[in-house]
């Protein structure tokens, strides 16, 4: 089973440094991106299960990195994180696909916690899409006895 691989992304320099350090003392593989435009040029090159994602960026905001993750990336799960919530900006990130979403200043056993819990959602679904794909490719008795 693959380990969580982790990345983070917000514009604020200081959060970054700081929870990546405190989350690989964890133990955590932790990717660190400080913008939308800088998160998607990562995913591109590595692999990354779960992504928490600042809802408040200069460019390219959350909801539009969001958007773009989802697109290109579908099985990647997104946790919004905003110090600046409001409702329509939570309702809007869950509609767009996000798994969840926490409040800044975030505790960091909560960011694990809801990480955590969106990497076995995805472990899930990638199990349920092998079984379907087994199933495609197996056939049933009646089949087998047709083609002998």
């Amino acid at each position: 089973m693959d380990k969580l691989k982790l990345m983070i992304v917000d514009d604020e320099e200081r959060f970054l440094a700081t929870t990546q350090k405190l989350l690989q003392k964890k133990g955590v593989d932790v990717v660190t991106a400080s913008s939308g435009a800088e998160a998607l040029e990562k995913l591109r090159g590595q692999s990354v299960h779960v992504v928490i994602l600042d809802v408040k960026m200069p460019g390219m905001d959350g909801v539009a990195t969001l958007r773009e993750i989802k697109r290109q990336f579908p099985m990647v799960e997104v946790i919004m994180l905003t110090g600046h919530a409001t409702v329509e900006s939570a309702v809007e990130g869950l509609k767009t696909g996000a798994v969840d979403y926490l409040m800044k200043p975030a505790d960091l056993d909560q960011i694990l916690e809801k990480a955590n819990d969106a990497f076995s959602r995805r472990i899930g679904i990638e199990e349920k899409i092998r079984v379907a794909r087994m199933r495609g490719l197996m056939k049933t008795p009646r089949e087998i006895l047709k083609n002998t």
